[in-house]
Formats: C-alpha cells, sequence, structure tokens
C-alpha cells in the first residue's frame, strides 16, 4: 500500500517540484496540494492522507494552527514539517502543535523521503540542524538548580555510594579505592548526612533511582 501524501505550501514551484519528486517513489503517492492553512485542514479531513508536507508560512492560517487542528481532529495523519524557518520559535512550536518531523527546505530531497519513511513507521525525524536546537532547547529549560545525585555528591562520595549499592563491604570498598576504612566510613556518613538517608538498603534503592547502578548483575 502506497504512503499517501498531502503537500501543503503556498508556491505552487515547490508543490509542483515535490509532487515530481515523490511520485516518482514507487510507495508513495501525492494524493492532494494545497496553498494555504485553511484548504489543508478541509483536504486533511476529506483525503485522510497518511502524512502532509506542512509549510510554516501560510495565507489564511500558518501551517503551526493548521497542523494543530489536524492532530486534534484526525488519528492517523502525521506532518511533517518544511519550512525555511531554522529558528527555535517555529521549530518547538511546530513540535508542540504536533508535528512528527521538521525539515528545512534545503535538505536534500534523499532526506524528505528518510522522513516519510522513519515517521510512517511511528519514529519523529528532525534535521540535524533542528535537533541541535532541540537539544539546546531542552538543555536551557532544564532547572539550574535540579537536586540530583551529580549536584549532591562529589565525586568520591559518587564512587562511595555506587559501590556500596553494589553490595561491596567497607574494607573491600577501601581497597578498591586505596584509601583507609576510616575514610570510607567517613564518606558513607557525609553521603548519608548529605541525602538524610540512615541505612544501606535507603542507599541502594537511590542510587538506582539515579542511574548510579542497576538490580542487573
Amino acid at each position: 500500500m502506497k504512503t499517501k501524501i498531502l503537500l501543503a505550501d503556498d508556491h505552487k514551484i515547490i508543490r509542483e517540484g515535490l509532487r515530481a519528486l515523490l511520485d516518482k517513489e514507487p510507495d508513495m503517492e501525492v494524493v492532494g496540494e494545497a496553498q494555504d492553512g485553511l484548504t489543508t485542514v478541509k483536504l486533511a479531513r476529506k483525503l485522510l492522507p497518511n502524512i502532509i508536507i506542512m509549510d510554516i508560512g501560510m495565507p489564511d492560517m500558518n501551517g503551526i494552527d493548521a497542523t494543530r487542528q489536524i492532530i486534534s481532529e484526525t488519528q492517523g495523519i502525521k506532518v511533517i514539517a518544511l519550512s525555511m524557518h531554522s529558528d527555535r520559535r517555529f521549530v518547538l512550536q511546530m513540535l508542540k502543535a504536533g508535528a512528527s518531523g521538521y525539515l528545512l527546505k534545503d535538505s536534500a530531497f534523499e532526506e524528505l523521503a528518510s522522513a516519510i519513511k522513519t515517521v510512517i513507521a511511528g519514529q519523529p525525524y528532525l534535521s540535524p540542524k533542528i535537533t541541535d536546537v532541540v537539544i539546546k532547547e531542552y538543555i536551557f529549560s532544564l532547572p539550574k538548580n535540579e537536586d540530583t545525585v551529580f549536584t549532591k555528591l562529589t565525586v568520591r562520595e559518587r564512587e562511595v555510594l555506587q559501590l556500596i549499592a553494589e553490595g561491596k563491604a567497607t574494607r573491600q570498598i577501601a581497597m578498591h579505592l586505596n584509601v583507609s576504612v576510616k575514610t570510607i566510613e567517613t564518606h558513607r556518613q557525609q553521603v548519608m548526612e548529605k541525602l538524610g538517608i540512615r541505612s544501606i538498603a535507603e542507599l541502594t534503592k537511590y542510587a538506582i533511582r539515579e542511574g548510579l547502578t542497576s538490580l542487573e548483575p
């Protein structure tokens, strides 16, 4: 069964170029074209395509609002943004609207074909430049004062905590780290005080939860 594709772009020459290339793909078929957001929404309801290649800057209704409306109204339709905009505002709003992919218009056609197949398979697709934008936004939005094992404990304290969680005795840990038993006992006490934990069992649970170790051998 061929993947049914709807092209949404206000530039006719781009739609015609994409149609010519996509129709050459044996497993893809362009079933419609739209020159604005409102028409895209109407054709999405009528044609029920598998994929919509969506521009952002279109008349009547922009691609972001069109995507949001289509995704909220119709199940099974995936949207791939094909835009000239790499600005984080456009990228993030398009993804929040429900788009499954985002490519720039200077991408090669092979990348678009690959994106369509990836999205049809249920996976998101982002151009490398767009991935960079999304990762930077994620890092930027992280709470700067978030408490984790990496902010609460020193490197040595994390080493001791991990070894404790892995079931090693105090003397074994001391030998492993080439320090005295008393030093390990001091580190263990400091870890417990910093974390507000009073038992080895709770220390182990905390280490697993924070990803320092796992239950697997």
